[in-house]
């Protein structure tokens, strides 16, 4: 009897201790969003991403321009084509036609391989912003001694209330100014 007596209670000492070691476990939040586009390196990164994607926009918009004056061309000499001029006509529309899918092709290849370039941009640019606010997050997560920090600004928190917040903490450890706004989100 005495045995289970002792069990008991070292049952329940254990149970009171985890309790007791789950309650001191800090619990803090960030917005990892606010912070990584308050970044220098990330204003830097957009500006070039900005400029990559206009130089993408204009070379097909000119491409395009192109296209369109090339229809209007095979428009014009459509409506035109009388029995006097119409095998002449006729092979000039084929040869438009043949240019005109030519540039077509052109138009989607240039695209596809735009949005490649502007996607392996943008991680090239964007990977180290986010190892660097992940580094500085773990090291101020460890200093102020927090075992779960959860980041709001992913969608996979649909609710939180109270923690501290670490954002302007985290904003220090890397050197930004609490108060600078977040810049806005890069266009893909």
């Amino acid at each position: 009897m005495r045995n289970l007596f002792k069990g008991a209670i070292a049952f329940v000492a254990v149970i009171f201790a985890t309790q007791l070691a789950q309650a001191q476990q800090k619990i803090g939040h960030v917005n990892l969003a606010e912070v990584i586009q308050a970044t220098p390196e990330f204003k830097t990164a957009e500006g070039q991403l900005k400029t990559l994607s206009d130089g993408k926009t204009k070379e097909l918009q000119d491409m395009y321009a192109m296209y369109q004056t090339k229809q209007k061309e095979a428009n014009d000499k459509a409506r035109n084509r009388s029995e006097a001029n119409k095998e002449t006509v006729d092979v000039e529309l084929q040869k438009l036609g043949t240019e005109l899918r030519d540039i077509e092709t052109r138009i989607n290849e240039n695209q596809r391989v735009a949005q490649e370039e502007l996607n392996k941009k943008e991680e090239e640019l964007i990977s180290p912003i986010h190892r660097k606010v992940s580094d500085a997050l773990t090291a101020v997560s460890k200093e102020k001694g927090f075992s779960y920090v959860f980041d709001i600004s992913s969608t996979n928190i649909p609710y939180f209330q109270g923690g501290d917040d670490l954002t302007p903490a985290l904003k220090t450890k890397l050197g930004i100014s609490a108060t600078a706004a977040p810049a806005t989100p890069a266009k893909k």
